[in-house]
């Protein structure tokens, strides 16, 4: 019998065994996968380093740096290269003015001269000051920029740069969940432009960029948490069909013989953990069924530089909902925005598909997702050329939302959970969503796991 079952080897899986492992805790990884990592995944082909999910770690969230250097990968993380410039396209692409956060300004000079907003725009974000406080707990993204900042920065600022990240619906993303440090602004400065601007104040220094990667791409850190951990205790190919207690658990695995835990994390999709538990407890099946997801796709692409004959500096840039002609939600430069991405002479770009906005991405074949995603680069940076190189990688059903009313759902779960002694959730589709978010989360329920079981351990009798 194990101490734990880790159900799911994606980043929350693997964060979650690193520190069961770091506490000497008996522990047995369940993948269902041949491979680990989750939406972690990098490709290394023919000079190209090929991010297929995510790319960066973000530096304000310091728990996936953190582990990095614990797992002696600090002297390997980059920043993005300069100049850092990001873009909105409406009817052209419009460099997001500096001096902003989320897209929220923090100083006036740099959003007069923009196009990205009418004048009309810019004087109703400039009053952001007088709106009165409001009660965001229950508030979308889109509510709450609607309400603090007008019409025009949710169609151009937060419904591609806020939901974007997100693949979800401005008008249904909670901004609590998603954005507590805005709802917190607002709450203790009665103004998020003055509250932004004033912890700018605090910490203006010089900066290398808000984002981090790994010269080898993010599964960098996948690969170095795996050789950290005893190779007998994960298993890859080994998917979790049910699962039976109270504790002790047996995880029936598809395959092989039922695993016995005392306590099991589930590290699963919100909706495969729902599928786990429905025969232990049907209301904390519902309540995890109830949590939205996304589909999406990326698309890699590769040009001679030669062939494009109107390059931008900067990483990339966003798509707006209202921009029709563009099929992409996002699009980034990765040569220009990483070191060391692609071959001398190549231009490697990343297109990403689907979401809320497009939920049928994922119904049309790899050739007419290239195709799209080559004519929106093509038509913005004036290429020549078909392709080098093309890349396709689709994400079924793997970006969690957490829409207007998550944060009570979780909390609804949690309540669920205390119902079923020994049994733990953490992942995207709970409590944060990203690697950094993922990482904090899964650390945290890992201790949790071990104060538990410490907790209960039978005193020995002298």
């Amino acid at each position: 019998m194990f101490d734990v079952a880790v159900v799911g080897g994606g980043a929350a899986g693997l964060a979650a065994a690193y520190e069961l492992h770091q506490h000497g805790a008996s522990f047995v990884l369940l993948e269902a996968a041949p491979r680990l990592g989750g939406v972690i995944r990098t490709e290394q082909v023919d000079g190209f380093t090929l991010d297929a999910g995510p790319d960066s770690l973000l530096v304000q969230k310091p728990a996936a740096l953190e582990l990095c250097r614990e797992l002696g990968l600090g002297e390997r993380l980059v920043s993005t290269l300069e100049p850092r410039t990001g873009y909105i396209l409406r009817n052209r692409l419009l460099p997001i003015p500096g001096a902003s956060v989320l897209g929220i300004p923090t100083a006036i000079a740099p959003w007069v001269g923009t196009a990205l907003l009418s004048p009309a725009a810019k004087l109703r974000m400039a009053a952001e000051w007088l709106i009165p406080r409001g009660d965001a707990t229950q508030e979308s993204v889109g509510d709450f920029f609607r309400r603090r900042f007008g019409r025009e920065m949710v169609e151009y600022v937060a419904e591609p740069m806020l939901a974007g990240i997100h693949a979800g619906d401005v008008d249904r993303l909670s901004i609590e969940s998603l954005f507590p440090r805005l709802v917190e602004a607002e709450r203790t400065h009665g103004s998020v432009i003055r509250a932004l601007r004033s912890a700018r104040a605090r910490t203006d220094r010089p900066s290398a960029g808000p984002f981090r990667s790994l010269p080898g791409g993010i599964e960098e850190l996948v690969t170095a948490l795996v050789a950290t951990l005893p190779s007998a205790a994960i298993r890859r190919g080994s998917r979790a069909l049910d699962l039976s207690g109270p504790s002790p658990f047996a995880v029936q695995v598809e395959g092989s013989p039922a695993v016995s835990a005392r306590t099991v994390i589930l590290a699963t999709p919100a909706h495969a953990t729902a599928g786990l538990v429905r025969g232990l407890d049907d209301r904390l099946a519902t309540l995890c069924a109830q949590i939205a997801y996304t589909s999406t796709a990326t698309v890699l692409l590769s040009y001679p530089q030669s062939a494009v004959r109107r390059p931008l500096p900067g990483t990339g840039f966003l798509v707006p909902r209202n921009q029709r002609g563009v099929p992409l939600t996002a699009g980034s430069w990765v040569s220009s925005k990483w070191p060391g991405r692609a071959p001398e002479g190549q231009l490697l770009v990343r297109g990403f598909l689907g979401g809320a906005r497009d939920p049928e991405a994922l119904s049309r074949p790899d050739d007419e997702l290239i195709d799209r995603t080559h004519t929106a680069f093509a038509g913005l940076l004036d290429i020549a050329c078909r392709p080098d190189l093309t890349r396709v990688y689709r994400w079924e059903r793997a970006m969690a939302q957490h829409n207007v009313g998550h944060i009570d759902r979780v909390a609804a779960i949690e309540d669920r959970l205390g119902h079923v002694p020994g049994l733990f959730v953490t992942g995207a589709g709970f409590r944060g969503v990203g690697i950094p978010d993922c990482v904090a989360d899964a650390r945290a329920t890992a201790r949790a796991v071990v104060e538990w079981q410490r907790e209960r351990r039978t005193p020995t009798t002298p």
